[in-house]
């Protein structure tokens, strides 16, 4: 990363096994900018960041990439204490949507988010309407994703800029009130005998077909 101050070159430090993820103690003299976490640069770095963002205080990890955030938010329907949400929490924050939001229960479990959700904005809605309103409020076109009669293909479909994406939960899917408030309702096409996705993959797949066709690929690490 270039962009950010006093940034370091980026390395490989996500990509290759190591006995310990991430780096030690900084060597030499410590580098000056209130982004820089004393503690970090004295005991190492060992969290789940990309390495640009090495011993940098959190606080300043989500305000830079509140600034490379995209005009997309992701919904997920949590009726049912679904498992996926920790998933798409973590794939949200790969991608820089600009929020995630869970609908209907608000515990979920935060262990497939790799602690992602302490970068990432997140919001609770006790109902559809209520992020429907939200999507109102905001100018965001709020776009199903379900493989049911009546959907799009993705494949074919060009996504709002500024979208909300909503998935339902692993089984029922989107709830009904959902497909009906939602202004586009795509679907993923598959060849296999499955009836769906994992709801967590499904998320995956529509984020990165936006990602695909209104991002700065130029921007990405």
């Amino acid at each position: 990363m270039n962009d950010g101050p006093g940034a370091r070159e980026a390395g490989p430090t996500e990509w290759v096994r190591t006995d310990e993820v991430g780096v030690g103690p900084w060597e030499g003299p410590w580098p000056e900018g209130e982004h820089w976490d004393p503690e970090l640069l004295a005991e190492g770095d060992r969290r789940n960041v990309v390495d640009p963002y090495r011993y940098w205080r959190r606080e300043a990890v989500v305000e830079h990439l509140d600034a490379r955030r995209h005009d997309f938010h992701v919904a997920i329907e949590n009726f049912q204490h679904d498992h996926n949400i920790g998933t798409v929490v973590r794939t949200a924050n790969a991608f820089a949507a600009r929020a995630v939001h869970v609908v209907g229960r608000k515990r979920w479990n935060r262990r497939g988010a790799m602690v992602t959700d302490r970068y990432q904005h997140l919001h609770h809605h006790a109902d559809v309407a209520s992020l429907v309103a939200f999507a109102r409020e905001h100018d965001l076109e709020l776009v199903a994703v379900d493989n049911t009669p009546g959907s799009r293909r993705l494949e074919l479909v060009e996504l709002p800029e500024r979208a909300l994406l909503l998935f339902g939960q692993e089984g029922p899917g989107v709830t009904e009130e959902a497909r009906e408030a939602a202004s586009l309702l795509v679907s993923i096409a598959q060849f296999g005998s499955t009836r769906s996705v994992n709801a967590g993959v499904a998320a995956g797949i529509v984020m990165h077909t936006w990602v695909r066709q209104h991002a700065d690929l130029d921007a990405a690490w």
